[in-house]
């Protein structure tokens, strides 16, 4: 079976990146933009789509292009499914470019705030794991340590659990616990 990767390659049209053609990063484009909202009156498109890239490799020319076209993205980690968490949604490498039109000035804060949290235990996980990390000498890697953990079980979901009806409040009370 051709590929239209194949079909370019055989009529003559040069690879560029990774071995697909310049066509790949034209189409792309063109075939995602189609979702989103239609002429006036003519109702909207809701597009989720789904992109497998080959070991991980978020630098992937294909995924690069489509993470440049979309309004956002939500990265699954299969390190975070071995954990047991589920979605196993990376949350520092998920983006929505929509959030700010939605989320108050207070709720931007509290997202920035976490990430930085998250970003900081992450970064120090091999350090912790060795032994390295001593309570009362940074008191932001103090706060990542007994929070972090607590975010992680609050976006865990259960098929059973109830929708949220307000995932900032939700998060506020696993927070204060």
């Amino acid at each position: 079976m051709l590929t239209p990767r194949d079909v370019a390659l055989a009529a003559g049209e040069p690879a560029v990146a990774r071995g697909y053609t310049p066509r790949v990063f034209s189409d792309l484009p063109r075939l995602l933009e189609r979702a989103g909202p239609g002429a006036e009156g003519t109702g909207s498109i809701t597009g989720i789509f789904s992109v497998l890239i080959d070991g991980d490799d978020h630098n992937d020319p294909v995924a690069d292009n489509i993470r440049g076209t979309l309004d956002g993205h939500i990265v699954l980690d299969r390190s975070i499914a071995d954990q047991g968490r589920y979605p196993a949604i990376n949350v520092l490498g998920s983006i929505s470019r929509l959030a700010d039109h939605v989320w108050s000035p207070d709720q931007k804060e509290l997202v920035r705030r976490l990430r930085g949290l998250i970003a900081r235990f992450e970064d120090t996980r091999d350090l912790r794991l060795m032994g390295g990390y001593h309570p009362g000498n940074d008191q932001e890697l103090d706060q990542a340590v007994v929070l972090v953990p607590k975010i992680y079980e609050a976006l865990r979901q259960d098929p059973a659990m109830p929708a949220s009806r307000d995932a900032f409040m939700d998060l506020a009370q696993a927070l204060k616990q």
